[in-house]
């Protein structure tokens, strides 16, 4: 496959049997405010602090809607999903009051929009596939790790020395590939990632977002199901209603062949299809890191077996 991989199959194709109820958007806009008002106290927006025993956490309803010049009325009925016609001038009040950073608020206008659209027939589109050169550059990347993620965070196609960092992907069942049931259903990941919280947060706010965009699609309704019956750190995550995109940063990795990794990544969203994101984990500035690295690349060029994360006793 000249050195890259790709997810097989039609996993788009069928409605999968059983799996929960649509992620309401009407829910989520009110558990979305509330949790964002609960991590503000009054004395960070400027408002003096009234009383000694407050009920809530965080900002009270009349305080944000002070902050964002709306009713309590208003804001009452937007929380309950019951507003209607929420102008962008409201929606960007409550943003700056909430000091909502740029993916928060992306977040919230499409929460607002959504949530008045009538239930439709859920079509599924067509299967993820990744296009000859953008295959074709994963293969060039031949000392740097590298995959292209699409929706629900399925690990579409990934290079090889992506194989030889983060176990050979190609051994697993279509379905696995995929970042939510590697982070919270497979113990290998949780060794493999020294910072196993920030990743699981992140692999949390990615999945809130598609939720967002996509709350009727059955499969994440299946996949957000699976992982919190699986896991109760996916449900605490799940149920702080955060959202993210990281675009970089750098993982801390402890692999079973060369040891603790610190690498540098990007990931950036293909223009031509935005449900698409390549993410690369380049060579980092420590010297022995980047040896490590340029051996663990050589390594994942071998053809012959060789242990993955989760196959570790």
């Amino acid at each position: 496959m000249n050195g890259v991989h790709e997810r097989i199959g039609t996993d788009e194709a069928a409605r999968p049997s059983g799996g929960g109820r649509p992620i309401d958007p009407r829910d989520g806009i009110g558990e979305f405010l509330r949790t964002r008002r609960a991590r503000l106290g009054p004395q960070d927006v400027g408002l003096p602090v009234s009383g000694r025993h407050r009920r809530v956490p965080g900002l009270r309803r009349e305080e944000l809607a002070r902050l964002a010049g709306v009713s309590v009325a208003y804001l009452t009925r937007l929380e309950q999903g019951k507003g209607h016609n929420v102008s962008t001038e409201v929606i960007d009040a409550i943003a700056r009051a909430l000091r909502l950073t740029e993916t928060e608020h992306a977040h919230l206008t499409h929460l607002s929009k959504c949530r008045h659209q009538p239930h439709r027939r859920y079509t599924a589109p067509r299967r993820q596939q990744v296009r000859p050169g953008l295959r074709a550059l994963l293969t060039a990347m031949d000392t740097m790790p590298a995959y292209v993620t699409g929706r629900r965070l399925d690990i579409l196609a990934w290079n090889r020395p992506a194989a030889a960092l983060f176990g050979d992907w190609d051994e697993l069942a279509d379905r696995e590939r995929n970042w939510g049931r590697l982070v919270f259903l497979n113990p290998g990941y949780r060794r493999l990632f020294v910072d196993w919280e920030s990743k699981a947060a992140d692999v949390v706010g990615t999945l809130r977002l598609d939720a967002g965009c996509y709350p009727d699609d059955p499969r994440l309704i299946a996949l957000v199901d699976e992982l919190s019956a699986g896991s109760e750190e996916f449900r605490r995550l799940w149920a702080r209603h955060d959202v993210r995109e990281q675009s970089h940063g750098s993982r801390r990795l402890h692999h079973p062949v060369v040891g603790e990794l610190t690498l540098p990544f990007e990931t950036l969203r293909l223009p031509d299809d935005p449900e698409k994101c390549l993410t690369i984990h380049h060579v980092p500035a420590d010297p022995i890191a980047a040896e490590n690295l340029r051996l663990l690349a050589s390594w994942g060029t071998d053809p012959t077996p060789r242990e993955v994360p989760d196959r570790r006793p």
